[in-house]
């Protein structure tokens, strides 16, 4: 399941150095169905949104690989709102998708995927976890049907071949092999 958690915190109490200069508590935004719900959750802990609190900021994060994203100039509705039209906080294979893309390009391009594509921002890409190039060139090799006797796959650099088959569309990331295309 999605763990993506949030820490809200607001400029006007930061600015101030009041008692919620360091946020609200840790929100799992799976928890929430939309915006209004988080903002019904912040009103609880005393957050004042149409007053001091308007300017709400990223304070922490986990879950989320935040490399190329400035979460102290990213609203949190934004990113809330990102992430729920992508469903990663909904479905499991979205989100562990998502987080193999982020492992090989920027934030900004994922979110122009979404932008452009909404909930089919994945249709192009697929993992193979656990995936070296090795087991990639061989899992390409049997869908090419080559025609070649078994004993001479010994000779085959399956290895060189997954990295020559995946060079255009292919990345490895941290849990294998990701394919964008």
């Amino acid at each position: 399941m999605c763990e993506i958690q949030m820490v809200i915190g607001s400029w006007g109490s930061y600015n101030e150095c009041n008692e919620r200069a360091l946020g609200s508590k840790w929100l799992n935004l799976a928890d929430y169905e939309d915006w209004s719900e988080i903002e019904k959750e912040l009103k609880k802990e005393g957050f004042k949104l149409k007053g001091i609190d308007e300017g709400l900021f990223i304070q922490d994060i986990e879950g989320f690989n935040t490399d190329g994203i400035n979460c102290d100039y990213t609203h949190p509705k934004t990113l809330f709102e990102l992430l729920k039209e992508a469903e990663v906080l909904d479905d499991d294979y979205k989100y562990e998708l998502m987080q193999a893309y982020l492992d090989v390009r920027s934030f900004d391009d994922f979110a122009e995927l979404v932008n452009n594509k909404g909930s089919r921002w994945d249709d192009d890409i697929h993992i193979y976890k656990g995936y070296d190039w090795e087991d990639y060139g061989r899992m390409i090799y049997g869908e090419m049907c080559y025609q070649v006797p078994e004993v001479l796959e010994s000779f085959i650099d399956f290895e060189a071949y997954g990295k020559y088959m995946g060079d255009c569309y292919c990345e490895e990331y941290s849990d294998g092999i990701i394919e964008i295309c």
